[in-house]
């Protein structure tokens, strides 16, 4: 079996590394066959992106990349779950919501006792603790190493 490219040839000559279509010598993506569709799902994917802007400024969302994005996201959910009418559906997303905010609040705790161990035992520190290796140990190559020892035993 050949792995088998697509025939297209980008404007600066390097091809396509996408297989093609079953039935033809072209991937979805340049196979003219397929360029309304490819077209359209463009479009979409354009409408998407500013449908997104626009919610995450409406919802002052700015992302899940850090815990206050998530925390505002759970925010949000839990104002749209209690706005629902009571039902056992309402009562699940209540609880999930419950049990992520409450894993939150578990990263957050662990994310400050780090800080807080780092900064005890941060270089910049007032105590400086003693170092833990021989820095002239360290830097010698392995030869001068057992020379270095070899020196200590007898000097």
């Amino acid at each position: 079996m050949t792995n088998r490219l697509c025939a297209f040839r980008f404007p600066n000559g390097e091809a396509c590394h996408s297989p093609p279509l079953l039935d033809g010598n072209y991937c979805l993506m340049h196979s003219p066959e397929h360029a309304k569709e490819v077209q359209d799902a463009r479009r979409i994917g354009g409408l998407h992106r500013k449908r997104e802007a626009t919610l995450s400024v409406a919802f002052d969302f700015e992302g899940l990349e850090t815990v206050d994005g998530i925390r505002r996201l759970l925010q949000i959910a839990a104002t749209d779950a209690l706005a629902m009418e009571s039902s056992p559906s309402r009562s699940r997303q209540l609880v999930y919501i419950a049990m992520a905010a409450l894993r939150i609040l578990e990263v957050r705790a662990f994310e400050q006792r780090l800080m807080g161990l780092e900064r005890s035992v941060s270089p910049n520190s007032a105590q400086l603790a003693l170092p833990i290796f021989d820095v002239e140990q360290e830097l010698l190559k392995p030869d001068d190493k057992e020379q270095h020892d070899s020196q200590q035993t007898t000097g």
